[in-house]
């Protein structure tokens, strides 16, 4: 019924993935989203809010609230910038660099796995369209 509906098959896969990637950052007690969030801000230390809404391509609020929890739980805190004192930089704590690697080292083997189970062309085919597409709607 569902075999060419791109809304149904993309949520699908994207309950499926939701449901590896929240084993895989189990041990940080971090959900998929909170992860990545973290991972975001570690690989560029200071970005803006808008910044980190682009990368994970969500809305700014979404990010706000994402780094509101973090910061929460003492791995973000919010640095004014030196341009203009109503922006904020978010910067990684001590806390999340260090688990930094071990946080990388668990989204890696997850992409392991799945390259494994999917074959590494299929799996790079689909994250290269998925992107290409994600580009192209609004």
């Amino acid at each position: 019924m569902f075999d060419h509906c791109l809304y149904f098959n993309t949520t699908a896969l994207a309950r499926q993935l939701e449901r590896v990637w929240t084993e895989a950052f189990k041990p940080f007690e971090l959900t998929p989203s909170q992860a990545f969030t973290l991972r975001a801000v570690l690989e560029k230390p200071g970005m803006l809010h808008s910044e980190l809404a682009d990368t994970l391509k969500i809305a700014r609020a979404t990010a706000t609230r994402a780094v509101d929890g973090l910061a929460a739980r003492g791995l973000l805190e919010r640095r004014a910038t030196k341009r203009d004192g109503r922006e904020w930089e978010i910067h990684p704590t001590p806390a999340a660099v260090a688990i930094k690697d071990a946080l990388n080292d668990a989204s890696g083997a997850v992409t392991k796995r799945l390259k494994q189970d999917l074959g590494d062309g299929v799996f790079g085919d689909f994250v290269q369209q998925a992107r290409s597409i994600t580009g192209k709607l609004p």
